[in-house]
């Protein structure tokens, strides 16, 4: 057959067993082309692989390997170049690519699939897709942990209040703060880890459910595209999409940490707290009051989270009724994928940009950690520490003390000693000592804790977990 022969056998890709074509809406609810392309270039890195072996087995000859490889290499080149035509009527991006190869080489672009069904090359194709989305929102995360922990040692002793129920609880610096993300986000990587770990097996060669009777080396496909093993079970291997499935939930959970700290953004940019400042770069105004200045970058990524929670459901939904093997439901465990990736990738960098742009406000911050009387805990620690009582009886004498310091409109640094004594006669002038927010801050040197000079080594040690490594 000459390369320039357009021929194509009975119904298109289905061959001899069909002799009519299919319904257009057939067609159109069959097709996945319009998003399956984005697996061009792993599925010419799987077909690659599938001729080399071939022709290392023997099963397909020197020139016939040549000349597919040359073809997929032109093939390439053609897509990167934004000249390669895709059609709906082929369905997907394998059938696409094999009728382009066909027009190009002719005869051998038919042996291509030898001992090869669409089954496991579309979920080889998937699998190594996955993986380097995995790469590259790895390689996300570690930049915006980067932010995180530079900001956070810029601002290790700045005071804001720590919050529980959105109350002042104790005052904690704006660079302990933050690390807590990093630490949120080092987990994200851990579990998309965890995730590229247990993805990264090869079901190339399992055929369309039952292997194949070729004589074919598994091995050497998984090691040329990089996996650390074939899959062990032909019928796991084209019906497996867990990988998917924990991906999205890798992605689900991550959104939700970016959705914490969008949403802690928003707080600290209104004017109730007056916290941050965010640049022009990061916010928008209003097409009716001149004066506003919304964090729209914080919002926006505040809701993706909606849309990759809804991803993992969806994929959980299709997967769930389906038994072994391959069912045409798993064509719908692409788009969510992809649009996971795609709104974490575009949150995230959001997110990155917003931190190393916001302003803090000292001031603001300091006053709101005065409120609502933060160092109650350390006066209460001094009680059982100094005074010797027993914590349960000491709470209760605080609470009586913040009481009264209440009624009388000061804070407790500001209460006198004496009142306090006439609650409790152990208390001594020494308790003025663990009462201001400078001192209670200082004093939270345990591991782990707010202490400037622990936030100063947490920095330290967070750079060598997460960015050395």
């Amino acid at each position: 057959m000459s390369p320039n022969d357009t021929s194509k056998p009975a119904s298109a890709q289905w061959g001899g067993r069909f002799s009519g074509g299919p319904a257009e809406i057939m067609e159109k609810i069959n097709a996945s082309i319009g998003f399956d392309q984005r697996l061009f270039a792993q599925d010419i890195a799987g077909s690659l692989a599938h001729a080399d072996m071939l022709v290392a087995q023997g099963i397909l000859s020197p020139e016939d390997g040549q000349a597919i490889a040359d073809g997929l290499d032109t093939i390439s080149r053609e897509f990167e170049a934004g000249k390669f035509k895709f059609s709906q009527a082929l369905e997907d991006i394998h059938m696409n690519i094999e009728a382009r190869l066909h027009k190009l080489i002719g005869e051998p672009a038919g042996r291509l699939h030898t001992a090869r069904s669409r089954n496991d090359q579309v979920a080889t194709d998937f699998r190594l897709w996955v993986r380097d989305a995995v790469d590259g929102l790895d390689e996300q995360l570690r930049e915006l942990q980067t932010v995180l922990i530079d900001r956070a040692e810029q601002h290790a002793a700045l005071i804001m209040p720590g919050f529980t129920h959105l109350q002042t609880a104790q005052p904690v610096t704006f660079g302990h703060h933050l690390l807590a993300y990093v630490e949120m986000f080092g987990r994200d990587r851990g579990r998309f880890a965890d995730c590229r770990r247990r993805l990264n097996e090869s079901p190339l060669g399992a055929g369309a459910l039952a292997g194949t009777s070729f004589p074919i080396d598994r091995q050497h496909t998984a090691a040329a595209l990089g996996f650390d093993r074939p899959m062990a079970n032909s019928l796991d291997a084209v019906s497996d999409r867990d990988f998917a499935l924990e991906f999205l939930a890798a992605a689900a959970i991550a959104m939700t940490h970016v959705s914490r700290l969008s949403e802690e953004i928003v707080i600290w940019c209104s004017d109730g707290f007056g916290f941050v400042r965010l640049s022009d770069a990061y916010t928008t105004g209003s097409s009716m009051m001149p004066q506003k200045r919304n964090p729209d970058a914080a919002e926006l990524s505040r809701a993706k989270a909606g849309r990759v929670f809804g991803d993992l459901m969806t994929l959980l939904t299709v997967m769930k009724g389906l038994p072994l093997a391959y069912s045409k439901d798993m064509q719908e465990d692409k788009e969510p994928v992809f649009d996971a990736n795609d709104s974490l990738a575009l949150a995230l960098a959001a997110t990155a940009g917003m931190v190393g742009d916001l302003e803090p406000i000292p001031d603001a911050m300091r006053d709101a950690a005065a409120q609502g009387y933060p160092t109650a805990t350390d006066l209460a620690d001094w009680l059982v520490s100094v005074a010797g009582l027993p914590f349960r009886e000491a709470h209760r004498v605080t609470g009586e003390i913040v009481k009264a310091a209440e009624a009388r409109g000061v804070m407790l640094d500001q209460f006198p000693v004496s009142d306090m004594q006439a609650i409790d006669a152990r208390i001594t002038e020494d308790v003025l000592s663990v009462l201001s927010i400078d001192a209670a801050l200082a004093r939270r040197t345990s591991e782990g804790g707010t202490a400037p000079d622990n936030v100063r080594a947490a920095v330290a040690a967070a750079r060598e977990r997460f960015l050395e490594t």
